[in-house]
């Protein structure tokens, strides 16, 4: 069995930052001297309320998230927080507006319609989710409840430039871009995130909301969905996943000592300039997305048929270069590189996709 460390572009779960898998390989088994690990720790002990308040401090900080908003980590993953956005925000008989841009925002406004009336104020299905959509391009309700939209969409690899305009609260899935770049945090009612991308393991979502929308939930809403139980129980109504807030806390410090979200923008800013560079100037490979609406995050990009892009996948993953495949939806390739993907990472693909066009033209 190998034991060097491969470049994992999956769009996720996806690679975590190796120092911090380091940090938590050496204190698995006796985390500061308490004889024993994080998983094990009661989530009510000391120890543990210290990893916990230390997390959410450090959320703040990185993510300059603003003393009207309140952190809080929920189970169920971003999934979860489309029926709990809809039922803690739309009120009974309420509608709101959804644009669907993508796979999950598509998901979300469906997940929305089983509580109140969902209005698509924008659907780039048509062009196949290719591009995003401009501010004058949404046809908002006057009397939605909140706005939705997904910042990034790791299936079609477009993302806003922009935080949409709403008279209502703007409501943000950012699972695949939070921690990549500054976010007006302000102009977000709500904004959810399910942490297997940029943050932690799989399983948990970070929700940040604005303190003057708690309270609204429908009667219906599950006691574990609430945002004001959650805010009340400082996210322990019940066992919180205890070492996905841990691996976050690792994280956020090192996203702080890699010089914070600036310093991730930079790191962003290189990976894909590379990889978009290259693309621009391929004859045998092409982006999918529209220039205006590229992801930073995750690339897609295709051959001219299924066959040689099945070739590129499986001879890239014999380099070391895994979980290229596009997404079963779409097929064609999709490299994510998220914050833990070293520029060299990006550097390595390059040169073998420029190798495999050199043969296969």
């Amino acid at each position: 069995m190998s034991t060097q460390r491969i470049f994992n572009f999956s769009a996720g779960p996806s690679m975590l930052p190796l120092p911090v898998l380091e940090k938590a390989a050496s204190e698995l088994t006796n985390y500061s001297g308490s004889g024993m690990s994080v998983m094990e720790m009661s989530h009510r002990s000391k120890a543990y309320k210290d990893i916990f308040d230390e997390t959410k401090a450090l959320m703040r900080e990185v993510l300059s998230v603003p003393d009207t908003h309140e952190i809080i980590f929920m189970q169920g993953g971003a999934t979860g927080q489309f029926a709990a956005v809809a039922m803690n925000l739309m009120g009974d008989g309420g509608c709101a507006d959804y644009a669907v841009t993508g796979n999950f925002s598509g998901l979300a406004a469906k997940e929305a319609e089983k509580y109140g009336k969902v209005h698509i104020c924008a659907d780039t299905s048509p062009k196949k989710h290719t591009y995003i959509p401009r501010q004058e391009d949404l046809d908002l309700s006057p009397d939605a409840s909140y706005l939705h939209y997904c910042a990034n969409n790791t299936i079609y690899g477009t993302e806003w430039d922009y935080v949409p305009a709403a008279n209502c609260p703007v409501v943000a899935d950012m699972s695949s871009n939070i921690l990549s770049k500054p976010v007006d945090i302000a102009a977000h009612g709500v904004i959810y995130a399910g942490v297997q991308k940029n943050m932690a393991p799989a399983g948990m979502a970070a929700v940040i909301i604005d303190r003057s929308l708690l309270g609204r939930e429908m009667p219906i809403t599950p006691t574990i969905l609430s945002y004001r139980t959650t805010v009340e129980k400082d996210s322990m109504y019940n066992t919180p996943p205890t070492y996905n807030i841990y691996i976050l806390g690792l994280t956020l410090k090192w996203v702080k000592e890699m010089g914070g979200l600036s310093g991730m923008e930079e790191l962003r800013e290189l990976r894909s300039g590379m990889l978009y560079d290259y693309l621009d100037n391929s004859s045998l490979f092409s982006g999918c997305a529209e220039a205006g609406s590229r992801s930073k995050m995750n690339v897609t990009f295709r051959t001219a048929s299924p066959e040689l892009d099945a070739k590129f996948v499986k001879e890239a993953a014999a380099r070391g270069l895994v979980s290229l495949a596009g997404h079963r939806i779409v097929g064609g390739m999709r490299a994510s590189i998220y914050n833990a993907m070293p520029p060299e990472g990006v550097r390595k693909l390059v040169d073998f996709m420029g190798e495999f066009e050199l043969h296969n033209r």
